[in-house]
Parts: C-alpha cells; structure tokens; sequence
C-alpha cells in the first residue's frame, strides 16, 4: 500500500506544450459534463478540457483558474449556480477550503463507484482482464484516520497557524477538529492547538504528527535548536494529556522516554506490531485488518508454505503470515523499519519469519534469501509500483502473488508483467481506505495455471 498519501488532490497541468491560455486568478462559468477519475468535473470550452475541482456533472459553477497548458485547465468552483442533483451537503465545515477530503459534496457511493470504475479501466487499458471482481473492502467514512500530521506556520502578525495545507495553496488551514481523525486525536486536537498557539519558539517546528496506537503519540519534528525549558514545556503538556512525547532532530525520531514503546494492534491475529511516527502505517484501522484477513483467505496457506513478502513495511502482513506458514522471508528497503519489524516477531515468538533490509528497485541476483523457491509472494509497494521486482517473480516459481497497491495506474502496469511471465488475475476489489479522497486502493491475486 501506499506509503502515507497525502489527502486531497494534485492540481498539476496534464502535460502539452505551453500555449497561452487562461491565467491563474481568473473567473469563467462553466457546464460540467463529467468526471474525472480523481473525482474532478470536466467542462470543455474552445478545445481545452477543464478539471474542476468541487464540480458534478450537470451543474454550472464559477470557477476560479488554478494553472493552464496547452489544451488543459485546471480550476476550483467557487460558486455553483445550478447543483446536481447528486450534490449533498459536506458534513465538515472546512470543506471546500481545507486540502483534505475534496469529495465531500459527493455521496459516498458514487465515490466509491468512482475508484472502482478507474481500477477496472487501468487494467483493460493494460490488456488484463480479472476472472472476478470481489466486493469492496468497504468501513466507516468517519473517524477512521489513526494518523495525521500537522503543518505549522507563523505570520506576519506572529499568530501561529497550525492545521492543514489549504486547497490548491500553501496556505495553512488551522484545524480544531477534523471528523475523519479517530476520537482519541479529535480529542486531542483542541488542547493541542491552545499550546502550540502560546507557545514560545514556535518557529523551532517544522511539523507535528499525531499517531494512535496502544496510546497516542505526538512528534515535534525541530528545525532548530530550543531551551531545556521549551523541552520541559512540552513534557509538561503530554503528561498532563495522557500523550507520549517524541522528538525528531535528524533522519529517525526518538522518544523522549527512552524505552517508550508504541505499536499498532491487529485484533483477529492478536499481534502487536511495533511502531514510531513517520513509519509507514496503514492509517486505516478497520480497512487494515479486513485487508489482512482477506490476504490470507485468498492466498489460502497451508503449514508447508514458504512465503515471500515484499516491500513489507513493519510486518503488517508478515506477521500474519507467519502463524500460518513454514517461513516467511520478508523484504523492505527502510532500515529502521526492518529493526522494528524483527522486534515485533522475536517478542511474540515467530521463529520462522526472517527479515531483511535491501532496495527493491535492484535486481535480487545477488541476494541469498532470493535463491530458492517460494509457494506464495506477496507484494505492497509504493505508489510508483513494483516493475523492476515485478519483472523477476518467475525465478520464484510461485502458485499464487498478491499485490496489495496504492495506485491503479502503476498496479495494472505490473499486472501485464506478470501476465507475460505466466500468471492470471483470477481475483481483484478495490479498498475505500480514503474516504472522501480521490485516492485508489486496491487487492489483486494471480496464480500460475496448473500450479
């Protein structure tokens, strides 16, 4: 899966040569024809396709240029004049200015039609044809997100700003509540905007972030040095809201405890896994563990299998895997994850999972642990996807790969890869993990006939 998407939309020109159009600032009315697939509105006017963030089809808006190339405009409705039937009314009052959740004011099944529609199109694009579509994994669209982070930022007038990136700008929108954060950060969120905003030194924070796991986490990421009594401020303020208190000055955050642990749960394993802020966690928990449970119900491992998890991360699957199977062999490129990952196995006593640090953009020809066979691959990578790996699965020999990806575009792309080499897509779904975004999760299962 991805690692961390940011919520909200890009608003970067598709490509052309640069021919003048509409400038940035200015105003046009607009009829919306359709969608896009990240959720934007296309309007066509003097043969250029218009991307309008906020649009449905059927409506006229004002809109507002945001940047134009060549045939392409991209904007932001300002006013709609004539809604859609479709509309509805976005249940956070920062809609519409905060970068986040830029489909509110579409219904939650028609996003999630949306994403689905995009991921079966990316694969026909690329020649792949899925035996069958299995239901969405589908939860909550509120309170889901374990995991956020904080952009501050003084202004002229030395009042602090801290929130998040507004949309289509650098401008930050200050948050006191956000209903997407699990309760344990919404509660947090109020308190610790008070701090920050009296605090002194408050340039000295490059960012916060928030993590909820076995308790709640906050980072201060410094960008310069600060007093003891800044620092004691700080551990001041965490006792007295129950928050563990973690520091980051350089490449790996530490806790101000040392020997604080942090870890994430997955209840239907009953595993722990250890965790520090700015690792990759799957900010979902709900859809976190039903991707789990479905990984393994579609690979179907038995107690003879040696199984192959790539791009890893803290274990999140490898783990899991390892109460089913003989061994797993688990890969990722982060160091300090795979420290983390071998902590959590060794504490809950999976002997037969062995994990190893190595960049997967790579070939594997030098690698030890990539010279025998294994019966069950699984895959989660980073949005750019997984080619160069993908390209060298046959050497495995295996009967079943799962990749689990955060971008139907490059998913599809490796999914013609492994189609050359042999493997059918015998079962694919999507995962609403982001509600109210346009970003796409997905599971795809291969197997070798005759395997």
């Amino acid at each position: 899966m991805s690692r961390q998407p940011r919520q909200g939309l890009r608003f970067q020109p598709a490509g052309g040569t640069r021919q003048k159009g509409p400038a940035a600032g200015q105003k046009q009315v607009l009829s919306i024809e359709r969608l896009a697939h990240d959720g934007r509105g296309i309007a066509f006017v003097d043969g250029r396709s218009w991307f309008v963030s906020g649009a449905l089809p059927q409506e006229l808006v004002r809109v507002r240029v945001l940047a134009a190339r060549s045939k392409v405009v991209d904007a932001i409705a300002e006013e709609v004049r004539q809604a859609s039937p479709q509309r509805i009314e976005p249940f956070c009052p920062l809609a519409g200015v905060c970068g986040g959740c830029t489909l509110q004011h579409m219904p939650l099944e028609q996003q999630r039609r949306l994403k689905q529609e995009y991921l079966a199109e990316q694969l026909q694009r690329n020649g792949v044809l899925a035996e069958q579509w299995e239901q969405p994994l589908l939860a909550g669209d509120r309170g889901y997100r374990r995991r956020t982070r904080l952009s501050l930022r003084v202004d002229k007038t030395g009042c602090v700003q801290l929130g998040y990136r507004a949309l289509a700008s650098r401008e930050i929108v200050n948050i006191r509540q956000c209903p997407i954060l699990v309760p344990e950060l919404q509660a947090v969120l109020p308190q610790l905007t008070d701090f920050v905003g009296a605090m002194q030194q408050p340039q000295a924070i490059g960012h916060l972030e928030l993590l909820f796991g076995n308790t709640v986490a906050v980072l201060v990421r410094l960008i310069r040095p600060v007093t003891d009594v800044w620092q004691q401020a700080w551990r001041d303020f965490c006792n007295k809201t129950g928050l563990q208190l973690w520091w980051q000055t350089g490449a790996e955050p530490f806790p101000d405890q040392p020997g604080s642990r942090l870890a994430y749960h997955l209840a239907d394993q009953a595993l722990d896994i250890d965790c520090r802020p700015g690792d990759f966690v799957q900010v979902n928990a709900a859809l976190n563990q039903q991707m789990v449970n479905r990984a393994l119900g579609w690979l179907g491992v038995q107690p003879t299998d040696r199984v192959l998890d790539l791009f890893c991360g803290l274990g999140n699957f490898s783990l899991p895997l390892a109460q089913q199977a003989a061994e797993v062999v688990a890969v990722e490129g982060v160091t300090a994850m795979v420290e983390r990952a071998r902590r959590s196995a060794a504490v809950q006593k999976l002997d037969n999972l062995h994990f190893y640090a190595a960049d997967l953009s790579q070939s594997l020809a030098d690698r030890h642990w990539a010279s025998e066979p294994f019966d069950l691959i699984v895959l989660d990578p980073p949005r750019d996807g997984a080619m160069q790996i993908t390209s060298q699965l046959a050497r495995f020999a295996a009967r079943k790969i799962l990749y689990v990806s955060c971008n139907p575009a490059t998913l599809a792309r490796d999914a013609a890869l492994l189609s050359k080499q042999g493997y059918q897509l015998v079962r694919v779904c999507s995962l609403d993990m982001f509600s109210h975004t346009s970003h796409v999760e997905a599971m795809a299962l291969f197997v070798k006939p005759h395997s």
